[in-house]
């Protein structure tokens, strides 16, 4: 195995080894799982079927995907209760969200008291986020308050400026139609981004009922656990 990877898988399996225990479920594992010890017992849940992500990655043909238990909006957990299980796992996917304190409100309202919220997120600076500037608490509270419907133009062109332009997806002369085109679309996109010191000095702003058990580098991504008051 490549070193680097063996680093990575390194690191999400010592922080679950260490946090994940009892009944909990995963959001969004797709091909790549969360590690969970074997005195945890873990469900999958995403927002298709195994069979429909398959269909909607292609490019992932070939790779094992964790076989879809629970199919939900892994932000609004409607089918999930209150006070229902000791662990969620959440790897790569609070930056796809349009409302991010709202997703960790409710990921953590399912949560019984104690359970842990285990983050993956990406390293804004070692990815397809380089090129973009910080989210602003003041920006993350007012798509809080709206779901996110105030910016999310702003959001879409951001990403065909800063994101699809450089990776030569789009030229110049058709970003904002590109832009426009995405939106329409509802294409699954990073709506945020974040450094871990960034996401770190944020939390308290967002009122949640958890403190943070366990913050840290992985490579390119930085890994979070909050723990339920």
């Amino acid at each position: 195995m490549d070193p680097r990877r063996w680093l990575f898988a390194r690191g999400r399996r010592r922080l679950g080894a260490r946090f994940l225990a009892g009944d909990g479920i995963e959001i969004g594992a797709l091909h790549s799982p969360f590690p969970v010890p074997s005195r945890a017992r873990v469900r999958y849940l995403d927002r298709l079927t195994t069979q429909q992500l398959r269909a909607e990655y292609p490019e992932l043909a070939g790779e094992p995907f964790a076989e879809v238990e629970i199919v939900d909006d892994g932000s609004t957990l409607q089918s999930i209760p209150d006070g229902s299980l000791d662990f969620v796992v959440a790897a790569h996917v609070l930056e796809h969200v349009e409302d991010p304190i709202g997703a960790l409100r409710r990921q953590l309202d399912i949560l019984r008291s104690g359970g842990t919220l285990v983050l993956a997120l990406p390293d804004r600076r070692k990815g397809l986020d380089e090129l973009r500037a910080p989210v602003a608490v003041e920006h993350l509270l007012a798509d809080h308050a709206d779901g996110g419907a105030g910016s999310r133009s702003g959001h879409y062109r951001e990403w065909a400026w800063l994101v699809d332009l450089p990776l030569g997806l789009v030229e110049a002369e058709d970003v904002e139609a590109h832009a426009a085109g995405l939106e329409w679309g509802g294409h699954d996109i990073h709506f945020h981004c974040w450094t871990l010191e960034e996401l770190l000095a944020q939390l308290p702003a967002f009122g949640l009922p958890a403190t943070v058990a366990a913050a840290r580098q992985n490579l390119h991504e930085f890994l979070v656990v909050l723990r339920r008051d």
